[in-house]
């Protein structure tokens, strides 16, 4: 019903007048309809996926990740391994520049591996197996080690939020608890703040001076990042019915992220076209603020575990086709090596409403506020907020919804303070499925307190697994430890998973090779 009313909403909203954008056929602008307003632009401050897209257009990465999710050199013209694998010497590309006109050197690469391993999961293992860091020279940088660390090329090749992108030594030296004031990069786009309009317009200019990498295939991140448009503008819409219409109107040209209800309408207009975003799909996720009552118990966190719905969340964000939405649902992408089946009753076996109550007055809830956040302007999370807010109640628990926009709640999930001064207790939020794969890859995994993803969850049992994985010397292995931390997460409740759903992006039939995988801008053209 929920779901209804916003296509509604939608609807009457597409008749509303608005200024033309239509472009003439062969224009060098790409206009994009993102999924919310770009509200935080330092990449290593959020994970928030409107962040992650706008880095991939700035900065470059030492390695980038392809379908295979096998990292290949980007940046690095290559790598050698000595020592039984505890100095890794990496060498960058020639010619290689920031926008500002400035080579870049091994200590920008140092600097800015720095900062955003103080806040990245993988980049925190990283730290603790470092023994130090340095550049030799412009064009070198060495990473020593402790003990060996497998997992190093994956880190260098992180694009999952938060990514890691390569800035200049002056920015990379601000502190990772404050944000960077420039956004200068290497990357194949220049940022455009001179033409920003908070809620309705991002701006991005070709990049002059990047350099394609040479002979290597486009897969996602990786290969060639070649630009055949002069400008990319996103055109910030969150109305879907608004965003429908100058779709298929032609005043844009691609659609990140429609409404499965609107799909059928868009895949009837001939020159329109759709794809599936990932074929990994997206992770559903509920948060708990594991700072403040009532869900610093984690008896009580367990109960919303095994009350919530993952058919009714996964149906609120995908609709009513099976086909586009998957429960029972663990921790770990389903399809991916890492999943596991292991125990997971807490999310397979039927609701009862009624002996989750009894078990909540048990657990010692005594009426505690439950502040949920829920943003209004993203339809999937908010339907998926609705469902959350819904079961809460009907679990009797006195709870107040926060409705706001997504960058409203993105700043304010950043606040520790107790719920009635400015913080929170919930929210929802979602997760590509590249991003779940396995503990070091998914933020909401690690369980290390002041350290973790928003809602500080601290539970060593689990980080000691999450080391043991790490260390693990096989596959075999690591899907064995893989099993026990599920165990472990949702014996927890650090977190609530509610399900998987897969989604379609739509673009103008005029536009070729549109990516898949990630929202990337190289590679795209006009046909």
């Amino acid at each position: 019903m929920h779901r209804r009313s916003l296509l509604l909403a939608g609807s009457a909203a597409a008749f509303l007048p608005r200024p033309s954008l239509a472009q003439p056929v062969g224009s060098r602008v790409l206009r994009y309809v993102p999924q919310s307003d770009l509200t935080v632009t330092d990449p290593v401050m959020t994970t928030a996926y409107i962040t992650r897209t706008h880095g991939l257009m700035i900065w470059d990465q030492l390695y980038g990740l392809d379908a295979g999710l096998r990292p290949q050199p980007q940046m690095v013209e290559g790598h050698t391994v000595e020592e039984d694998g505890r100095r890794w010497t990496f060498t960058l590309r020639p010619g290689l520049v920031f926008h500002d006109g400035e080579p870049v050197r091994g200590r920008d690469c140092v600097a800015s591996i720095r900062r955003w391993a103080q806040r990245d999961s993988l980049g925190q293992a990283l730290l603790a197996r470092l023994d130090e860091m340095g550049a030799p020279d412009d064009r070198r940088f060495v990473i020593r080690l402790k003990r060996r660390y497998g997992a190093m090329l994956d880190t260098l090749a992180k694009v999952g939020p938060s990514a890691l992108f390569i800035m200049p030594e002056r920015l990379a030296n601000t502190a990772p608890t404050s944000p960077i004031t420039e956004m200068v990069g290497s990357g194949p786009f220049r940022w455009k703040p001179d033409e920003r309009v908070v809620g309705a317009r991002v701006v991005y200019e070709k990049f002059a001076g990047y350099r394609p990498r040479e002979a290597s295939p486009v897969s996602w991140a990786a290969g060639p990042k070649v630009v055949n448009f002069d400008r990319v503008e996103w055109h910030v819409m969150p109305d879907p019915g608004t965003a429908s219409a100058a779709l298929s109107n032609g005043e844009v040209d691609w659609w990140e992220n429609p409404t499965n209800d609107l799909l059928p309408l868009l895949e009837r207009n001939r020159n329109l076209a759709t794809q599936l975003a990932t074929p990994l799909g997206t992770m559903g996720t509920g948060i708990f603020n594991h700072l403040h009552p009532p869900f610093n118990n984690p008896a009580i966190r367990r109960v919303v575990l095994e009350a919530m719905s993952q058919e009714d969340c996964m149906i609120a964000a995908a609709g009513t086709d099976p086909a586009l939405r998957r429960t029972g649902i663990g921790v770990f992408t389903p399809g991916t090596p890492m999943a596991s089946e292991a125990p997971l009753e807490t999310v397979t076996r039927p609701r009862d409403l009624e002996a989750s109550k009894k078990a909540l007055a048990a657990a010692g809830y005594k009426g505690e506020k439950v502040l949920l956040m829920i943003p209004t302007d993203q339809p999937v999370l908010a339907a998926i907020g609705e469902v959350c807010l819904d079961t809460l109640k009907r679990l009797g628990m006195n709870v107040e919804p926060a409705m706001s926009d997504w960058g409203t709640l993105v700043q304010r999930r950043a606040s520790k303070a107790p719920p009635e001064q400015g913080g929170w207790s919930m929210f929802n939020t979602t997760w590509a499925g590249l991003d779940m794969i396995n503990p070091v890859a998914s933020q909401v995994v690690r369980a290390n307190g002041e350290r973790a993803y928003f809602g500080w969850p601290d539970v060593p049992a689990i980080e000691t697994l999450r080391e043991a994985w790490l260390d693990a010397p096989d596959v075999t292995a690591q899907k064995r430890i893989a099993g026990e931390i599920q165990a472990a997460v949702l014996r927890e409740a650090t977190f609530v998973p509610t399900g998987q759903y897969l989604y379609k992006t739509a673009y103008r039939r005029n536009l070729a090779d549109v990516p898949n995988g990630l929202f990337v801008f190289w590679g795209i053209r006009r046909s």
